[in-house]
């Protein structure tokens, strides 16, 4: 099919994936990963008796080791080993029956039952595996098969936890750091849209601002799994020694960044439904529209000053900000509502009002 045939967002989908598997983490973990394969099978034919007939294996198992921060490298190399010693006890207890259909049956029964054990992790899809391969490669030497196949795949764990952690072992600082950023000025651009379509022609003609509460949402779970990931990142890691950086600050963050999300995603879902949804009984009275675009800009001014300000700017735009809110809390508060009708913008106005209470530059 042409590529003009196909929607925009395919291609888009389609170059999106292949730049994150082309990104310098992954390309890092790539080649760390290639060394470590290639590191395994050279000492494998070094182990003694059986095993060294069983070489192939290591190199499977630096590649289980092969983690995105070294202390994951520890747990799913040390799970895996666990898993590993579990289904191959587990094929000697039926290894008395021979390989029939029935025994194959019941070892993969109970290795799937025993993979249902608590904090195996990645441990627990090797159990089944284990014990079929030793029931049925095993054959007339089972006990050569389980030590070489246990031994080898432990010097593979072992040498892909020693190139996580001696080969750059990785810090996710930056992409935390970055994803922090990102989703504040997300949050202040679309306070901002939100306050330039109050000054639009009614009702305003531009509507993206009322679709994005979702993608909010999204880009602020996103964040969090991201601080989460920076903070593995530390444990048994000897960078952090000279790359310090407070994870706990970065949490602290992303709590306020979620309330205000949460905030923000009220407001547009008010000011969607107002504007919008003819069922909605609730108003924006005109006398409150110029006040409330004010409010809305200048917040959102407040948020973007965070990344891109100095901590002086930062408190000039904070006292406009509240400045600002004050006018339309006063206007609100002086006039009545058209024709009895509630307006919408006590509830906009709680919400600024939580927002500057989070943003306040001096609580940082």
């Amino acid at each position: 099919m042409a590529r003009d045939k196909l929607p925009r967002r395919v291609w888009r989908s389609v170059a999106t994936s292949f730049a994150r598997a082309l990104a310098a983490p992954r390309l890092q973990l790539a080649a760390k990963a290639g060394l470590a394969a290639g590191i395994a099978f050279w000492v494998a034919p070094l182990m003694p008796g059986a095993a060294a007939h069983y070489a192939y294996y290591a190199p499977l198992g630096a590649l289980v080791a092969m983690y995105e921060n070294v202390s994951g490298s520890m747990r799913q190399g040390l799970q895996t080993l666990v898993g590993l010693g579990a289904g191959i006890a587990l094929a000697f207890v039926l290894i008395s029956f021979g390989a029939t259909p029935l025994s194959v049956a019941a070892v993969m029964a109970l290795g799937v039952l025993l993979a249902g054990l608590p904090r195996l992790g990645a441990g627990r899809d090797w159990i089944p595996t284990a014990a079929l391969l030793v029931l049925l490669v095993g054959g007339q030497n089972p006990d050569d098969f389980s030590f070489g196949y246990l031994l080898q795949m432990g010097v593979g764990v072992a040498v892909g936890i020693a190139v996580n952690l001696l080969v750059f072992p990785p810090l996710h600082f930056n992409a935390a750091a970055l994803s922090l950023a990102e989703l504040r000025l997300s949050l202040a651009r679309q306070l901002q849209d939100m306050g330039a379509a109050m000054h639009e022609k009614w009702p305003p003609e531009h509507e993206d601002w009322s679709r994005r509460s979702e993608d909010l949402a999204q880009s602020a779970r996103s964040v969090r799994a991201a601080v989460q990931k920076a903070d593995a990142s530390r444990e048994a890691n000897p960078r952090r020694r000279f790359h310090p950086r407070d994870v706990e600050k970065d949490y602290r963050t992303v709590r306020e960044l979620e309330q205000i999300t949460f905030h923000i995603q009220d407001m547009t879902e008010v000011l969607a439904d107002v504007i919008w949804n003819e069922d909605m009984p609730f108003i924006i009275p005109l006398p409150y529209s110029e006040p409330l675009a004010e409010a809305l800009t200048a917040v959102g001014e407040v948020l973007r000053s965070a990344e891109e300000d100095d901590a002086d700017r930062q408190a000039e735009l904070y006292q406009a900000a509240r400045s600002a809110v004050a006018s339309l809390e006063a206007r609100t508060a002086s006039e009545d509502t058209e024709a009895g009708t509630p307006s919408a913008a006590g509830s906009i106005l709680l919400s600024l009002h939580r927002i500057l209470r989070v943003a306040n530059p001096n609580r940082r």
